[in-house]
């Protein structure tokens, strides 16, 4: 083959450290005058463009409720039953609303020692008791159970009775100042009847106030999505996910252009109804169409890009994360489909970089799966502190998935799987509100580097230059000694 065939059939692949955004003359007085909302699907918009992996190290229920706060979302994953991925869900919608409609309840037969459990379940500080016509009959609270040692004791011998409540439509104001006033912390809410209805709490109320951008549906409460599989019983996950009041699915599968992941989305657009669905992930224009064209309300995009992926390594696939954003958001914006970016985020500048580019939100794995939120312990090395992370397609992650599935996995089915992540320690990070504050405002600050109050005039004011090696290693520290 000559050299003229061999340069018409390679393409040039640029990742993010391989580019720069050039600096111009800007008008933003100020970073904090720049507005980060933006789509992460065709029909939910958030305020930050953040988004949380969809790994077992990285994404439950309380990184979701979190990220959420913040104004970003967390989508949890899928490497666990059915109804443990609902009951995730279930601690997201039920942290915060604007009325808890299914409040935690128990019966007057109840003891002691279940209210604790579900306290410790559900992460809440009170039980609300009713009869089996769903009266209200009185509350449970941690203050009630302080001293409390005898666990088979009724929940009617410790439950205050003389509850202060409020009917069927009482608004937020004046939810506030019932609060104010009787100074209580949980507000029942009963219809004419005296029927229990939702329940308000006073930290509801504060939470609202300290976190005024944080993602919210319709009802008031916090955002959160699930990823599902591919597989038969992955439609009935959706369908029972989306009953749970899951505001977006995400068909979670490795090689996104795939017969398997196009035939999932017609299998369970119908059974959904309104829930929007993420699809991935992909790393050309021809994959984003066909995901789009099979009716995906989102496309995730790269493949072998995050710090724990070896799929290029392993399998000789994949295309580098800035050409394959610039790829498929070339696609995408002509059916108006966001592109979420899915790996390769090592810093805030790779998330400007990222979003120039045309992604609307970036997925973030390894940074946060070192916070105080992801699931997993804190292990302590003579160099510092870690938590541990690993790609979802690496042995362990496989094995933990067979064992969850089929209780069993034999020497040679070990033997034969060919991993394709990694498992690794990252440095832990402390919570996961420090981390996201930094990426927010250095990507605040890329916006004002390019003369943007918002991501669509970023994504239009743009200009990227290309970097040589030595053009990457003057962009850090150099030439002195950094502790």
């Amino acid at each position: 083959m000559s050299n003229s065939n061999i340069e018409n059939d390679f393409k040039t692949g640029y990742t993010f450290d391989d580019v720069l955004l050039i600096p111009q003359r800007s008008t933003i007085s100020s970073r904090k005058d720049t507005n980060l909302q933006s789509n992460l699907t065709k029909n939910i918009r958030l305020n930050i463009p953040i988004v949380s992996a969809n790994m077992d190290t990285v994404t439950e229920s309380s990184m979701a409720i979190k990220i959420a706060s913040l104004g970003g979302i967390g989508i949890i994953h899928r490497f666990m039953t059915i109804d443990e991925q609902i009951s995730e869900v279930l601690s997201v919608k039920r942290s915060e609303g604007i009325v808890i409609e299914q409040p935690i309840t128990i019966g007057r037969e109840g003891t002691v020692g279940q209210v604790k459990e579900l306290m410790s379940l559900h992460k809440i500080g009170g039980i609300i008791v009713k009869d089996n016509s769903n009266k209200l009959l009185g509350i449970v609270t941690k203050r009630d159970l302080f001293f409390e040692y005898e666990d088979e004791k009724s929940v009617q011998d410790v439950m205050t009775k003389d509850l202060i409540t409020a009917v069927e439509g009482t608004s937020l104001d004046d939810a506030k100042t019932i609060f104010i006033n009787n100074k209580i912390e949980k507000l029942p809410i009963v219809n004419s009847s005296g029927e229990l209805v939702g329940l308000i709490t006073s930290k509801d109320i504060y939470k609202r106030d300290k976190f005024p951008i944080s993602s919210k549906d319709a009802k008031g409460r916090l955002m959160v999505g699930a990823a599902i599989g591919v597989r038969d019983e992955d439609v009935e996950r959706a369908v029972k996910l989306t009953e749970a009041g899951v505001d977006t699915l995400v068909i979670d599968i490795a090689h996104g252009h795939s017969d398997h992941t196009i035939n999932m989305i017609s299998k369970i657009k119908d059974k959904i109804g309104k829930t929007d669905i993420i699809v991935g992930n992909v790393a050309t224009g021809e994959g984003t169409k066909d995901l789009i064209d099979a009716g995906a309300d989102a496309v995730k995009v790269g493949v072998g890009s995050g710090s724990i992926c070896i799929t290029r390594i392993v399998t000789g696939a994949g295309v580098p994360q800035l050409t394959a954003i610039l790829d498929c958001v070339s696609t995408a914006k002509d059916y108006k489909v966001p592109i979420i970016a899915d790996g390769g985020i090592r810093n805030s500048g790779d998330i400007t970089k990222a979003i120039a580019a045309g992604a609307s939100t970036v997925m973030i794995g390894s940074m946060l799966a070192g916070t105080d939120e992801s699931p997993g312990i804190i292990v302590s090395r003579p160099n510092g502190r870690y938590k541990m992370t690993r790609g979802m397609a690496s042995l362990g992650a496989a094995v933990d998935r067979r064992i969850k599935e089929t209780k069993s996995m034999d020497e040679e089915e070990m033997l034969e799987y060919v991993p394709e992540g990694v498992e690794a320690l990252v440095q832990y990070r402390g919570q996961a509100s420090e981390v996201i504050g930094k990426l927010v405002g250095g990507l605040r600050s890329g916006l004002s580097y390019c003369n943007s109050k918002d991501i669509n005039e970023l994504q239009t004011n743009r200009k990227f230059i290309r970097i040589t090696g030595a053009g990457k290693a003057e962009s850090g520290a150099h030439d002195v000694l950094v502790d």
